[in-house]
């Protein structure tokens, strides 16, 4: 796996890696992570561009909402157990 682009957003990191004829794009947030898998055979043959079309603010907001989800999800499940 190899990591073809990297963009840039205030957020949270977001990588795009190529491996086995598919792309793998990779959303970071502290201890948290998103990723999705995009077959090439499912995108128009432009490359990685067609993955950042994808990628559009609407897409990025609903990850960046979903990392907090994530979050109060997991705060919650520790204090049930209390560690």
């Amino acid at each position: 796996m190899r990591v073809i682009a990297e963009l840039p957003h205030p957020e949270c990191k977001i990588s795009i890696f190529a491996m086995n004829q598919k792309y793998i794009v990779k959303f970071e947030q502290g201890t948290f992570e998103q990723s999705y898998k995009l077959a090439e055979l499912d995108l128009s043959g432009d490359g990685v561009n067609d993955v950042f079309e994808i990628l559009d603010e609407e897409f990025i907001a609903s990850v960046v909402d979903r990392f907090k989800v994530m979050r109060t999800d997991f705060a919650l499940a520790y204090k049930r157990h209390q560690f």
